[in-house]
């Protein structure tokens, strides 16, 4: 029977051992030491580390890194837990909060200094060109009327004032033209008005020649023409009219409101930097921080010219509006109103009755109907504060204002009561009488005074007196508006850049202070 081999180590007398018995080494033959035969290496391994004094926990192989917004709010918390880390970020805070403040205020005094300088050169500018347009066509239209009762003796003079007025609409349209947003109302009204100017033209051409030539026929042009001017002209250049104030509103709207980001963010500001200098004197019992001290002086400096600036800019644009561009309004109304009266008191004799209208349940003409509607708007004794010259004196702020409307009042009074003897006359049948006390007698000057009633004098001379003060009043309160305003646009600019300088300035001295903290601990 065969047997395994043995896996033992053979000794000195041939005999085996088992692998797990201890080896003996040979004893050599000399009597000599046993030689001990060499051990085969063993790979190292490092004890694991022992917890114990000079150890700190958590020692020992990294972990996974956590996302970096979770390693720097670590730090952060760490740096807050000593005096320097809570010092930087007390000086970060500080500068960040003075450097907003100087930003709200540079950003919102931008915006307001903006919307100042429209109001004072674009859109009062163009709110005053579209009256310019409106009262231009509507005198162009009253002229036109006058040179035509003339018959072929039209005065020069009044064919000058048509021309004038007509190439002013032309011009002041062009110029409103070019400072229009396309597409807008304004945009639209004036492309219609171009189109329309040259045809009204055109028929009062054709009417002054059929009355050259004394053709009847050109009466209807004449009424043809008034026509065009009262119900599409007119009322497009109305349009105009209404919508460069509205943008004029707007703007004022834009440039008045109180910077309440600015004045908030600048409360918070001077709030932190008391903080800041109460912790510090509580903590080195330091009166002043020199760079604190001199952030906050900056920062209150910002806080009370943005205040004090803005307020005294705001009320001269608020008196610019109230004190002038309100009796503008009321004043180009009241000058519209009285060309449109002189316009239709020409026109009742130029149709002679050919339309009319009923009022109260009378027929009367269609044009002496509307020229006592238009002299209702305009005065209707000192008791009715809704006429237009009763509220024009009413805005009026000072004797200069107030004594051209006074003088148009009492030239307008006249004027009705002439009117009144010229119809009396024309309903008599006595066209010529009534002619003469419209447009006077031809050869003879006019006085150019509407003193009293003077049966005999022309109601053209009370006009040219009203039209006259109106002008007047018209330019008074364009210079009070100016005046008004003043230098709120520019005033706003230099605060809007002086607060930004100032901020930074005062964000550097927050710095600054917070530094020399940090210097005590080097």
């Amino acid at each position: 029977m065969t047997q395994p081999p043995s896996r033992g180590v053979p000794g000195p007398s041939g005999s085996a051992k088992p692998t797990g018995a201890p080896t003996v080494p040979p004893v050599p033959p000399d009597g000599g030491l046993p030689v001990v035969p060499a051990a085969p290496p063993v790979p190292f391994a490092p004890a694991p580390p022992v917890q114990g004094a000079g150890t700190p926990p958590g020692s020992g192989p990294p972990g996974p890194r956590g996302s970096a917004w979770a390693e720097g709010w670590g730090r952060l918390r760490a740096a807050a837990g000593t005096e320097p880390g809570r010092l930087r970020i007390i000086g970060a805070v500080l500068a960040l909060l003075v450097v907003g403040f100087g930003a709200a205020t540079s950003w919102q005094m931008t915006d307001r200094a903006a919307a100042a300088e429209d109001v004072l050169h674009r859109s009062q500018p163009l709110a005053a060109d579209a009256a310019a347009i409106y009262r231009s066509l509507a005198d162009a239209n009253t002229t036109a009327s006058s040179g035509f009762l003339a018959r072929g003796q039209e005065p020069v003079e009044v064919t000058e004032r048509y021309r004038q007025h007509v190439d002013t609409a032309a011009e002041k349209l062009a110029k409103a033209a070019a400072g229009a947003e396309p597409g807008s109302a304004s945009a639209t009204a004036i492309t219609e008005l171009n189109k329309l100017l040259p045809r009204y033209t055109g028929l009062v051409e054709r009417a002054r020649a059929n009355n050259r030539h004394g053709m009847p026929l050109g009466g209807a042009y004449l009424r043809y023409a008034n026509d065009t001017m009262q119900t599409e002209m007119l009322p497009a250049a109305e349009k105009l009219y209404q919508h460069e104030n509205a943008r004029l509103r707007a703007d004022y709207d834009g440039a008045t409101p109180y910077p309440w980001v600015a004045l908030g963010l600048g409360v918070l500001a001077l709030t932190a930097l008391a903080w800041a200098q109460r912790r510090n004197y509580r903590r080195t019992n330091r009166v002043f921080n020199h760079g604190l001290l001199a952030a906050t002086a900056a920062s209150t400096v910002v806080v009370l010219w943005l205040a004090v600036g803005h307020t005294v800019a705001r009320s001269g644009l608020n008196t610019s509006y109230e004190d002038g561009v309100r009796s503008l309004n009321v004043l180009n109304d009241a000058r519209l109103a009285s060309l449109k009266a002189r316009g239709n008191e020409n026109l009742t004799l130029v149709s002679r009755g050919a339309e009319t209208v009923t009022v109260e349940g009378q027929q009367v003409d269609k044009f002496d109907a509307a020229f006592e509607e238009q002299m209702a708007r305009l005065l209707v004794g000192t008791e009715n504060r809704d006429a237009l010259l009763a509220t024009a004196a009413r805005f009026a702020d000072d004797d200069s204002g107030r004594r051209p409307v006074t003088r148009a009042a009492d030239a307008l009074k006249t004027w009705q009561e002439r009117h009144a003897v010229a119809r009396k006359r024309d309903d008599a049948g006595d066209y010529q009488g009534a002619l003469d006390r419209i447009i006077g007698k031809p050869g003879e000057p006019s006085a150019g005074e509407c003193l009293d009633t003077a049966a005999d004098e022309p109601t053209g001379e009370c006009f040219d007196v009203v039209d006259a003060a109106l002008e007047e009043a018209l330019d008074h309160e364009q210079g009070e508006f100016k005046q008004a305003v003043g230098n709120a646009p520019g005033s706003m600019t230099v605060l809007a850049l002086g607060a930004a300088g100032l901020a930074a300035l005062a964000a550097a001295f927050a710095l600054f202070g917070i530094g020399r903290r940090l210097s005590e601990y080097r």
